[in-house]
């Protein structure tokens, strides 16, 4: 059976141009949805894929309809071929359910992992020549003397940890975190 899914990111968006093509594809059953493709959980998708049996092929208008991220759609079709369940994007021409689709498939895969690994590679890269020039990785610390302060402040009790944050600027996480030290001590 060929299952249709279609998705456009806002309520003001035409589903209209994905349902007449999934229609023209042979789609027996079609679930649409109105919501970001950056969400993982979308109702309608994850129905489909729950309904969806082996030999049954998923159509899409575009790729991108069901995931934005290239790890989410890997992840998808790797679940999908799990089930035995084919993959068909009519805009993009792939068609799992061809020797040829499945290997464009994968080579998409495999391009997006070893852009996964070079984003990796250079941000180490990056990192280590910043140490190298001495710089430090991080939040810059708080002067010591303000929260200091701060404590002095929280001690008297005079005041607010509202009103400490205002005269410090010493976050109200950055006080109970020092007085948590103070008490373990």
């Amino acid at each position: 059976m060929k299952i249709g899914y279609a998705r456009v990111s806002t309520q003001e968006q035409s589903l209209d141009l994905q349902l007449d093509a999934l229609e023209k594809a042979g789609c027996e059953k079609i679930y649409q949805e109105k919501m970001s493709g950056m969400k993982d959980d979308r109702l309608q998708l994850n129905q489909l894929i729950e309904y969806a049996r082996e030999g049954d092929v998923l159509v899409v208008y575009k790729l991108d309809r069901l995931g934005r991220s290239t790890k989410r759609l890997i992840e998808l079709s790797e679940e999908l071929q799990e089930r035995g369940i084919e993959l068909v994007s009519i805009r993009d021409s792939i068609d799992t359910t061809t020797a040829v689709g499945k290997a464009m498939f994968k080579m998409l895969a495999v391009l997006s992992e070893m852009e996964r690994d070079l984003i990796s590679e250079r941000t180490r890269a990056g990192l280590e020549s910043a140490r190298a020039r001495g710089r430090k990785g991080g939040r810059p610390k708080k002067d010591n003397r303000q929260v200091e302060k701060a404590i002095k402040l929280y001690d008297t009790e005079q005041y607010t940890v509202k009103e400490i944050e205002e005269i410090t600027s010493v976050s109200k996480a950055t006080l109970y975190r020092e007085i948590r030290k103070r008490v373990s001590k």
